[in-house]
């Protein structure tokens, strides 16, 4: 079916090009993006997980965006976090003859019904930083290096608490992100990797004894369920002791686990904030983090991440192979999809202005 994929793409890249050439009497260098989408008909279908979060609203929007520079028209669907819905939005775009899928699955492990029938209609997959599982049917994958976020929410807690000066002991609380996201261990092995010698040495402490992947995990990411864990776990562990840091893997995670320190009387000056950490440097956390109360969070630029999958999208249509950097990591348990990763940043009240501000990720008018 590649093969046939393959083919079918290069006769379209090579129709839109001679198309090109026809009206604009230029070489193939001549020929706008504008007019190869145009040429090809094309609506790409994007799928993504939900509109209850921030980070899904802003990556729908950039992807839709890029698309359209391309030439491309767009059918922008959201899944509002029901892998069912999800499903029946994909069969619905495949019917209406899209040229290309992006997805941000719900459920990752839920789309190979659907996929196979992309795959009959000749409709190429990228998956959108959600590593589709269990299925042959996935082009390419586009995303950030998911260990390492990891890592670098793991090791700010290190330095904040001074641990590889030998300081401690320290008690921790770990959190995971949704067991249905493939994404979900590979942060929180790359967190684990820098934290577990020192919770083998006992320099940290996790009280509440949740220490396995299945313990900490939080179904769609949600604050709420964050936010109920954290109740319980102080409620059940923390009697006269106090959390000193907390492996968040996630802003709205993050917002959720604040709710129930702050509960807790922490923000005091007798009961100080632990180091929180949190990902995607959504707009309430970085204020947050400017306000003194979320700790950290890493910064995954958007922008970049659809600018790579429209143009893997691009390519595929015009019979080119997308560039990727790395076709070892990512199995999906049927085939080894190529992927391309864009680095993350650690962005804290130190740096959050150079990064996001002067990045131009963020105004500073919105972050008053």
């Amino acid at each position: 079916m590649r093969n046939r994929r393959a083919a079918l793409a290069a006769i379209a890249g090579a129709a839109s090009l001679a198309l090109t050439l026809s009206a604009c009497g230029q070489s193939g260098e001549g020929g706008s993006n504008e007019k190869k989408g145009d040429a090809k008909g094309g609506t790409i279908g994007i799928a993504m997980p939900t509109k209850s979060s921030e980070r899904w609203i802003t990556d729908g929007a950039n992807v839709e965006k890029d698309l359209k520079a391309k030439g491309y028209k767009t059918s922008l669907v959201f899944g509002e976090d029901d892998p069912d819905q999800q499903v029946n939005q994909i069969e619905n775009l495949i019917t209406q003859g899209v040229k290309a899928l992006i997805v941000a699955a719900i459920d990752n492990k839920s789309l190979g019904n659907v996929l196979q029938q992309a795959a009959d209609a000749n409709i190429p997959v990228i998956s959108y930083d959600r590593l589709i599982l269990g299925t042959k049917n996935v082009d390419y994958y586009a995303s950030f290096d998911n260990e390492k976020v990891g890592q670098l929410q793991a090791n700010y807690i290190v330095d904040k608490l001074g641990l590889a000066s030998g300081k401690g002991p320290f008690n921790i609380e770990l959190f995971a992100g949704s067991n249905d996201d493939n994404n979900t261990k590979y942060f929180f092995n790359g967190a684990m990797s820098v934290l577990q010698p020192y919770i083998d040495k006992k320099k940290l402490v996790v009280r509440s004894g949740q220490t396995g992947l299945t313990q900490v995990t939080t179904l769609r990411w949600d604050g709420a369920t964050a936010q109920k864990r954290m109740d319980d776990i102080l409620t059940k562990s923390y009697k006269s002791e106090k959390v000193d840091a907390v492996l968040s893997p996630y802003d709205g995670i993050s917002i959720g686990i604040l709710s129930a320190l702050k509960s807790d009387d922490y923000g005091s000056k007798s009961k100080p904030l632990p180091v929180l950490t949190g990902q995607d440097a959504e707009l309430a956390s970085v204020k947050s983090i400017i306000a003194g109360d979320q700790t950290q969070t890493v910064y995954k630029d958007l922008r970049k991440l659809a600018e790579v999958a429209t143009t893997m999208v691009d390519d595929v249509l015009n019979g080119k192979k997308p560039e990727t950097n790395d076709t070892k990591s990512y199995d999906n348990g049927t085939k080894v999809v190529p992927a391309y990763l864009l680095q993350p940043v650690s962005v804290d009240k130190s740096n959050y202005q150079k990064v996001l501000v002067d990045g131009g990720y963020y105004t500073a008018d919105q972050l008053k």
